[in-house]
């Protein structure tokens, strides 16, 4: 799966959303709260630290996404 964008929220939750995974699911596989994942998919995305965001790739989605950030 390639997600393509500006803002990685964004690509995060659509990526969550063509799994059928929930917030708390996701949540779940990558070890995190669910309020977390919430922020994630929101503004707080495009401040993730860079290993933050490769552990909900491996974890979240198996390592089977990948991410093509727009400049």
């Amino acid at each position: 799966m390639k997600i393509s964008g500006k803002h990685i929220g964004e690509m995060l939750k659509r990526a969550r959303e063509q799994r059928q995974l929930t917030q708390e699911q996701l949540a779940q596989k990558v070890g995190k709260k669910r309020s977390y994942i919430s922020k994630v998919e929101t503004d707080y995305g495009n401040h993730i630290k860079l290993q933050t965001l490769k552990e909900i790739v491996e974890k979240g989605f198996e390592g089977r996404i990948k991410i093509d950030l727009e400049l």
